[in-house]
């Protein structure tokens, strides 16, 4: 059955310049390792979307609407399509003493953020410095390898996908995650590692939003998303003896390997010690 609007799938693809070539996003691994564009801790593979959920470019997320699971094809997207037309606009000249003000020596290929826009040093002289705050691939035309790798139909699967998508934290275990539906409400309560993040208070808040409405407006039925983090003193005084328990298993481990790599010693020096005596 051909994917269409509001449908949960999960989706790989590979991004390339037309006019060069170059390999510039990917969820397989070695293609990007390959590419050299390889991220660290990074996680590859398909990336879960919703068909029409602007969960990519608008002519991806077109294209991808008619496809149906196990299927490939190569995508074209003219730059109205991807990231637009360049703006001559968007490169502005920035006194190099504005720079200095902040303490800063800016070089070419250096990028920025000012007035939460990214820009990119690409000329300096005469004590100016010239910044492109046109996306890096505005103007281009862009060639994407993507293939459906699954359609989700199961909604509880549907809401996991939601996590994975939008939540910062690489280090998440979704499958520990608690889900709940009752009487039109989804009822979250996080992996353990998520009551403990360090990320931003706000980007967390804008993650737990952008999956609650992405689940609203695509599941039937769900009209309240709620994210619950309880703490129970009797699993994280379990959790601590757990762990007491993994250290003192490691240190005892550790004390029976030193041991093991001296006997030999002890035994020659032993036998040597007989001989002389004898």
């Amino acid at each position: 059955m051909a994917v269409k609007e509001g449908d949960f799938i999960k989706l790989e693809f590979t991004g390339r310049t037309k006019e060069t070539g170059d390999v510039f996003d990917t969820t397989i691994e070695e293609v990007a390792e390959e590419a050299g564009i390889k991220v660290d801790k990074k996680a590859y593979g398909p990336i879960p979307v919703i068909v029409g959920g602007g969960h990519l470019l608008k002519g991806l997320d077109e294209s991808v609407a008619g496809m149906e699971e196990g299927d490939k094809k190569t995508v074209e997207l003219p730059p109205e399509q991807a990231f637009g037309e360049r703006d001559a606009k968007l490169i502005q000249l920035v006194p190099m003493k504005e720079f200095k003000k902040q303490g800063v020596n800016p070089y070419v290929g250096m990028t920025l953020t000012v007035e939460n826009h990214n820009g990119r040093v690409i000329n300096i002289s005469g004590g100016r410095v010239r910044v492109d705050f046109n996306h890096e691939l505005a103007g281009k035309t862009l060639e994407y390898d993507v293939e459906v790798i699954e359609v989700t139909t199961d909604d509880l699967e549907k809401v996991k996908s939601m996590i994975k998508l939008h939540y910062p934290n690489p280090n998440l275990d979704v499958s520990k995650t608690e889900i709940t539906f009752e009487d039109g409400k989804v009822v979250i309560s996080m992996d353990e590692v998520a009551k403990f993040d360090n990320q931003p208070y706000m980007d967390i808040t804008f993650a737990r939003f952008r999956i609650s409405r992405d689940i609203w407006e695509n599941i039937e039925g769900v009209e309240k998303v709620e994210f619950t983090d309880v703490f129970e003193k009797k699993a994280e005084e379990e959790a601590a003896e757990e762990v007491a328990e993994e250290v003192i298993e490691e240190a005892i481990e550790e004390v029976i390997e030193e041991v093991a790599e001296e006997i030999p010693e002890v035994l020659d020096a032993s036998e040597t010690k007989k001989e002389k005596e004898e």
